[in-house]
């Protein structure tokens, strides 16, 4: 019994395309938030990468691209390049601008190289906050996502918000890690992070 292999499958020519769709992605992305406004920096890199899947798509289906692939190679390389575009929306751009750990290390090359480890309650409320315009950074994604409204100087959750805010919590709570090392201590603190949170505050907040 003979077995026949199939290598008409063009993988330097998938590879080339894609090579493309990374540069045009690359391209849409820089003069998107050097020119244009962006309100949420992960919506705004979704959507390039969006825009270079198409271009990448027009320029395949207007060259000889196209004739070297079947239809269900077309749409499996689509499929590739739409998920591509989402890792790298979310994996760079978003993890730079929302990350601690990267503003950690940014913070100690600042100051020379070195910060006192007694120091960093101090910099996340007194520097951390203020640097990145926290609170409004976080509350305008909320809003321009649909979760929270704001009505009567009151941030209250929509019904969206209000079922993403139950399911992160079960997540958190179900299968998160039970054993994650925090300085040299393994715990489940971060799976129920309200579990020591004071009953009584030391203001009123609600509305």
């Amino acid at each position: 019994m003979v077995v026949s292999i199939n290598t008409r499958i063009p993988i330097a020519h998938a590879l080339l395309l894609t090579w493309f769709f990374l540069s045009i992605f690359s391209v849409i992305y820089i003069i998107h938030i050097w020119y244009f406004r962006v309100n949420v920096v992960f919506y705004a890199a979704l959507v390039d990468s969006i825009i270079a899947v198409t271009l990448t798509i027009i320029f395949m289906l207007l060259t000889g691209f196209s004739k070297r692939f079947l239809t269900s190679e077309k749409f499996l390389l689509t499929v590739i390049w739409l998920l591509l575009g989402y890792s790298i929306s979310i994996s760079v751009p978003t993890v730079i601008d929302r990350s601690l750990s990267f503003y950690i290390l940014e913070k100690i090359d600042q100051r020379g190289g070195g910060i006192r480890l007694d120091a960093f309650e101090e910099i996340f409320i007194k520097e951390y906050m203020i640097e990145h315009h926290l609170i409004d950074i976080r509350l305008t994604e909320q809003l321009e996502s649909g979760t929270i409204k704001i009505e009567d100087k009151c941030v209250r959750l929509t019904n969206n918000g209000h079922l993403i805010a139950q399911a992160s919590r079960w997540f958190r709570q179900n299968l998160l890690a039970k054993e994650r090392k925090i300085f040299g201590e393994y715990s489940d603190k971060l799976t129920d992070p309200f579990r020591n949170s004071p009953v009584k505050v030391h203001f009123d907040y609600s509305c």
